[in-house]
């Protein structure tokens, strides 16, 4: 798990889009989503629901965002 990771999936969580997150951490689509896959199959959980729209996190993945925000927030 990464500091970038956790900024990966707080951006998600906060434009709801894959396209609109990844721009506004300054990356391609692929990365961030590639980053976040990787952060789901190291903690083996899946963190957002991808088959809605807007994409929304699964009650897991708002758990871990919540916590993701106070690591950055200290």
């Amino acid at each position: 798990m990464t500091i970038t990771q956790l900024e990966y999936i707080i951006a998600l969580d906060t434009y709801r889009n894959f396209v609109q997150a990844a721009e506004s951490c300054f990356v391609t689509q692929p990365t961030l989503s590639m980053q976040i896959q990787k952060l789901e199959d190291e903690l083996g959980v899946k963190l957002f629901d991808r088959s809605k729209q807007p994409v929304v996190p699964t009650h897991i993945g708002e758990e871990i965002i919540v916590q993701a925000r106070q690591v950055l927030k200290e």
